[in-house]
């Protein structure tokens, strides 16, 4: 989707506090209609920028803006134009995945014969259409997870926040979201997703944006990303095909032609590949440690989400 001047979200001096501790630290962004993706290790904030754009939390200070719209001023406003899928479950567990799909679908305002077609191209589309009937008490973990989605894609609104959409979900599953991502941003929807998967940034985002300790440390494309950390590693490959070693360059022609020189006097039967820095790599750069984020601490409205969503966004 082409960008245009007219912001998508907008945020301007925001900050949280939980308990004396700074979740969010003076964020200032302002993002195009399109999809984006939110990276950072656990506990940089993700969950709570995301509870803030969708008016589940009040900021300490600063104000964000979502479709040009206040979420505390016009807070009601904004939920009638967004969708949120968090990272826990929010179904009506005494009623089926059907009915389910069809109350949301006509709480947004479809009619009832189309809240029926959507939902069953979308049970469809993430393999619950033979437990479409059955109660969602009796569903798994992973089934639940794929029916929030699916209510939260209901009705195609301007906006949708996917927060770790895809965590716990097979692989079958996980593609049928991207394709879907794919066919509403084709339409116009925008997406806005947390996801500690760098493939899924990378094959899903338009723009990625890096948070860590509550700031915007990186934003951009997957390519800007890549040569913001710069340099290529030219690999060394045996006869056999096996990676002999590896040597980083600074990814300019005059360093690469010297690192080849060398290596084709020492080794001239091995053949070599040039391989830019991963996802991984830059991630690791910009934030000093992989995406899981191990020994970080919790963000504090991780844990409490689960009781304050409730499919606001519907209402």
């Amino acid at each position: 989707m082409a960008y245009t001047d007219k912001p998508l979200v907008e945020v301007s001096g925001l900050s949280i506090d939980f308990g004396g501790q700074r979740v969010l630290d003076g964020l200032d962004l302002r993002l195009p209609p399109g999809i984006h993706a939110l990276l950072g290790p656990n506990g940089a904030g993700k969950t709570t920028l995301v509870n803030i754009l969708s008016t589940l939390l009040k900021p300490t200070a600063g104000r964000a803006r979502v479709l040009g719209l206040d979420t505390q001023s016009d807070r009601r406003q904004v939920q009638r134009r967004i969708a949120l899928t968090g990272q826990y479950a929010a179904v009506d567990e005494g009623l089926s995945g059907a009915e389910n799909l069809l109350m949301m679908g006509q709480l947004f305002g479809l009619s009832r014969g189309e809240s029926r077609r959507r939902g069953d191209e979308l049970l469809e589309r993430f393999g619950l259409m033979p437990a479409r009937a059955a109660r969602v008490s009796t569903y798994s973990g992973g089934m639940r997870r794929k029916l929030d989605i699916a209510v939260s894609l209901i009705a195609e609104p301007e906006l949708i926040f996917l927060d770790e959409p895809t965590t716990g979900l097979d692989t079958r599953s996980r593609q049928a979201l991207w394709d879907e991502i794919h066919r509403l941003a084709g339409q116009g929807t925008s997406v806005f997703l947390t996801t500690q998967y760098l493939d899924e940034a990378e094959a899903l985002a338009e723009r990625i944006l890096v948070l860590d300790g509550g700031r915007i440390v990186a934003e951009g494309t997957a390519g800007e990303l890549k040569d913001h950390v710069g340099g290529a590693t030219i690999q060394l490959h045996d006869a056999s095909g096996r990676l002999v070693s590896e040597h980083p360059t600074d990814g300019t022609t005059a360093d690469v032609a010297r690192t080849l020189t060398a290596l084709a006097g020492q080794h001239p039967a091995h053949t070599v590949t040039v391989r830019k820095p991963s996802m991984d790599e830059v991630f690791l750069q910009l934030t000093g440690h992989g995406a899981a984020g191990h020994g970080a601490p919790v963000d504090p409205t991780a844990e409490t989400e689960k009781t304050e969503k409730t499919k606001e966004t519907a209402l």
